[in-house]
């Protein structure tokens, strides 16, 4: 102390200025770079020595709707848990379908708000003022959609905390963390398993696929490319920020936090690793817990990797008015531009 009090802000700012970010980029060969960062983050996420076990994909129940199917599905993703997950499979075209993954963000109903299950005034608001039916979209765009619920949320809840309408981020952070995990690298990995039961499937075209979400489902897209490059497309939405100036000072969400990431390097580094397969980050000029200024500085930063990769025009920002949001308009046209024959559909 010396003097003027404790001070959380400064005691927090110094250790971001001091963090070592051994992996921020520098103007290397960006392959060596990205091999060496990519190695270590999977170590820092938690999954690094995490054996796979059969999927065991059993599906539950298939509903027929107006203009697709969709079909519950659960498969085991570590030994005592079950992912649950959608695929909705549209009624036009034919398979092989292009995959849209679509992960939502915080919602106690999980990944029935992006499947346009809502059961209040609250959740259909949701769907209707901030377009988070994003499954739905998907699928009508003509895309198979992979549908998860994410560690904490919807079947994946305590049946305590389902019961009182929240969810579960937080015990289950603290809890992994004993261990050497994170939510992020938990659902991370989840995510990694549900592509393995993409390519199991006939009807499924697993060289055609995007990852897009909102909120913490941007935080899923953002490290589920960087790590995983079946992944084509890479679509987060409210999110892209840097860490310092996001969850490293405003108020968040346990399941935010990957204990050491700055030690490894900001967010636009992270990004970096999806280099040189097409990223776009979205963005709401209002949004108030990921501010669009640090955004651009990250997009910056993002941008000399890209550069460096020699693929500058597969690296984007769209900054919308509005806040934390998803935004179908800037999304959409982006991934169909990759995936589809006939863009903007």
């Amino acid at each position: 102390m010396d003097g003027s009090g404790f001070r959380l802000d400064r005691w927090s700012d110094r250790l971001v200025r001091e963090s070592e970010r051994r992996h921020a980029y520098d103007g290397e060969a960006v392959a060596d770079w990205q091999r060496a960062f990519r190695a270590d983050l999977i170590e820092t996420l938690g999954f690094a020595d995490r054996a796979e076990v059969a999927l065991d994909a059993r599906r539950l129940e298939t509903t027929e709707l107006a203009d697709h199917e969709r079909q519950k599905w659960e498969i085991r993703t570590e030994p005592g848990f079950r992912l649950p997950f959608y695929l909705l499979v549209p009624d036009e075209g034919s398979p092989p379908y292009p995959v849209a993954c679509t992960v939502h963000g915080h919602t106690p109903i999980g990944k029935e708000l992006y499947v346009g299950r809502t059961e209040t005034d609250e959740q259909r608001a949701h769907v209707e003022e901030e377009r988070r039916d994003v499954g739905l979209q998907a699928v009508r765009r003509g895309y198979a959609a992979l549908v998860p619920d994410m560690r904490g949320f919807g079947e994946l809840a305590a049946p305590e905390d389902r019961h009182a309408g929240g969810r579960s981020c937080q015990p289950m952070q603290l809890r992994g963390q004993l261990v050497g995990r994170s939510l992020v690298g938990d659902r991370v990995w989840d995510f990694r398993r549900l592509l393995d039961f993409a390519e199991s499937r006939p009807e499924l075209d697993t060289e055609r696929i995007a990852v897009t979400g909102n909120s913490g489902g941007g935080t899923v897209t953002l490290f589920s490319a960087a790590v995983d490059d079946r992944i084509d497309v890479a679509v987060p939405v409210s999110y892209f920020c840097t860490f310092a100036d996001s969850i490293g000072s405003i108020p968040h969400c346990a399941c935010n936090y990957v204990p050491g990431i700055l030690e490894l390097g900001e967010m636009g580094d992270v990004a970096g690793l999806i280099a040189p397969r097409p990223f776009r980050a979205v963005h709401g000029r209002e949004d108030d817990i990921f501010p669009v200024e640090a955004t651009r500085r990250a997009f910056e930063r993002l941008e000399e990797i890209y550069d460096a990769a020699g693929a500058p025009e597969n690296c984007q920002l769209r900054v919308r008015d509005g806040g934390h949001r998803y935004y179908p308009e800037a999304a959409w046209p982006f991934i169909d531009a990759h995936l589809r024959e006939s863009p903007g559909q």
